[in-house]
């Protein structure tokens, strides 16, 4: 488990260094913080509690579906009587 804390600590660190030569001595600090600040900045801008896991064999249904994952009752915006 720690082990793969290790490259997320010393990535992290790296980017706080950039950020932080940019923010005190700005007169001093080169493409390579610029890069590395607006690469990090970037990277926290992706979605990653969106990205495909394993499903768990705990996982909750969706609203209104049961666990094969067909819905059990039409939404309100479909049915016989909608254009």
């Amino acid at each position: 488990m720690a082990v793969r804390w290790v490259p997320a600590v010393l990535v992290g660190g790296l980017w706080w260094w950039a950020v932080l030569r940019l923010a005190l001595i700005p007169e001093r600090t080169g493409l390579v913080e610029g890069a590395v600040a607006a690469g990090g900045w970037g990277l926290s801008l992706l979605p990653v509690h969106a990205a495909a896991t394993k499903a768990s064999p705990h996982r909750r249904w969706g609203a209104g579906s049961d666990p094969s994952g067909r819905r059990m009752r039409p939404r309100p915006d479909e049915g016989p009587h909608t254009a």
